[in-house]
């Protein structure tokens, strides 16, 4: 469990990605295998529901604190898990992601966001 902002909250990692596949409207499928991002600029399923509660006390706080927020940048990625191009494409790993790629991406933003 973590305490945060006096609130109680258990994040799975593990429930989520077993599911990934069901939330771009393929239930039987994961990361694995996956050459393409999604399409479009939304995810199908929106944003998670914690970005909701994390924007929600980042509005209150007295202080103005900007959040550079690259959820759905990483979401619509579904091709860019260490999955399919690991040395010996074993195992089915959906929660990090690959360098360079990604990651690349949200040093670019975060540079961008530090310039102005």
């Amino acid at each position: 469990m973590t305490y945060w902002v006096g609130v109680k909250y258990n994040f799975n990692l593990s429930d989520q990605v077993r599911d990934m596949g069901r939330e771009w409207n393929q239930p039987k499928r994961s990361c694995n295998g996956e050459l393409q991002p999604l399409s479009g600029s939304k995810y199908p399923v929106g944003s998670p529901p914690a970005a909701a509660i994390v924007n929600t006390i980042l509005g209150k706080m007295r202080k103005p604190v900007y959040l550079l927020d690259i959820t759905t940048l990483s979401q619509l990625r579904k091709d860019a898990h260490p999955s399919t191009y690991s040395a010996d494409h074993s195992g089915n790993d959906c929660s990090h992601w690959c360098l360079p790629g990604l990651p690349d991406s949200w040093n670019q933003l975060l540079y961008a966001a530090l310039l102005v």
